[in-house]
């Protein structure tokens, strides 16, 4: 094989010396081990840096015309091009005080003429195995880190698209609700972002916390798959009876939910959200809702969130027993269960997002083909 093709695969030191039979001498030494530029000043040497094939390392004299070494690695460190290019200074200044400086500068090495040539190759060799395992790091790092960002994406998509498979799944059984749950999810995302710096709420609505309620709000009620249809899909009001049995979705939800995991062998915490959701969202403030009759501050949180955003697209949304209300209607209602149905402050937020509400639900109205 030739001296040129074999060049790819040989380490490029660039010397830098404005003396000629400095840049003869070392490239004599240099030359059968590693391909060699060189550059007779500060200047040259920026050019050949930034070009491909970037040097592997540069010796670098510091008392040269012009710009001298101290200069060009000042420059050589600031250009995000070359800064990690390793920089020994080969020069005939011996004061400690020239070596720290340059050292200072971030030179990896400082070695003073008259070299020695053994010294030299060896301090080459050295630093330029630093760089290699160095670089091996940094390009492993970054293959890491986006192998875990793309897996990330793929983990958040399966919870996307598991969360939403499983909404449809109970929308299926009620072909009213259309697009129920595309609205309530928008819904709670804005509710929970006009509370996120509220100091009852603020440090439980955080980003990724907002972010799990937009993705479980679609399992609110999928416990309604566990519901017969003479229940569920009756064309009228249910009578006492009925409705104990329609009671009894949030339970089937949460179980649904528990199953799944069961199932997969583990516990996953991205579903507690959907959980607490699917379980709680019909308790209510003053401690008169099911299943368990829980009140206040013992609700969960995403659960009063769901029960604000639930009722308003019940509310607004034709039933077979019922009319869809205007907007301004359900609001009032919103407003009038303040502290007995509903979390008083998040029906406070409620008001000051009401045209929010407004808005989505003209946007996703049942029935829109664009939807």
């Amino acid at each position: 094989m030739s001296v040129e093709q074999d060049y790819p695969a040989k380490k490029t030191v660039l010397v830098v010396d404005d003396t000629p039979e400095n840049l003869t001498v070392m490239t004599g030494l240099l030359k059968g081990l590693y391909r060699v530029k060189i550059a007779p000043s500060g200047e040259h040497a920026l050019r050949i840096a930034r070009n491909a094939p970037q040097p592997d390392l540069v010796l670098l004299d510091i008392m040269m015309p012009g710009m001298d070494g101290y200069e060009v690695m000042r420059r050589l460190r600031a250009d995000g091009m070359t800064r990690d290019i390793p920089v020994i200074f080969l020069t005939a200044k011996t004061e400690v005080e020239d070596e720290t400086m340059g050292l200072d500068l971030g030179a990896v090495d400082y070695i003073t003429k008259p070299i020695s040539p053994p010294i030299v190759l060896a301090r080459v060799r050295n630093h330029l195995e630093l760089k290699a395992a160095r670089d091996f790091l940094r390009d492993k790092n970054d293959f890491l880190e986006a192998e875990i960002a793309r897996r990330t994406r793929e983990i958040r998509a399966i919870q996307d698209v598991t969360m939403l498979a499983l909404g449809s799944l109970a929308e299926t059984r009620d072909n009213e609700t259309g697009n129920h749950i595309r609205r309530t999810q928008l819904y709670i995302r804005e509710l929970a972002l006009a509370l996120r710096h509220h100091p009852r709420f603020a440090a439980r609505l955080t980003d990724p916390y907002i972010d799990l309620l937009y993705k479980s709000a679609p399992l609110h009620d999928i416990g309604k798959v566990g519901i017969p249809d003479r229940v569920l899909l009756k064309p009228g009001k249910l009578d006492p009876d009925e409705f104990e049995i329609m009671k009894t979705h949030t339970t089937l939800g949460r179980q649904a939910i528990e199953n799944a995991e069961e199932r997969l062998g583990m516990k996953v915490d991205f579903l507690d959200c959907a959980k607490e959701i699917a379980y709680s969202h019909q308790e209510k403030w003053d401690g008169s809702g099911y299943p368990e009759g829980l009140s206040g501050e013992t609700i969960p949180v995403a659960a009063r969130l769901m029960a604000v955003a639930d009722v308003y697209d019940a509310l607004i949304s034709r039933r077979v027993y019922k009319p869809a209300f205007p907007h301004e209607v359900a609001c009032e209602r919103i407003t009038a269960a303040r502290g007995t149905h509903f979390d008083p402050d998040i029906v406070d937020a409620f008001a000051r997002i009401r045209d929010e509400f407004a808005a989505i639900s003209r946007s996703y109205r049942d029935g829109d083909p664009d939807s």
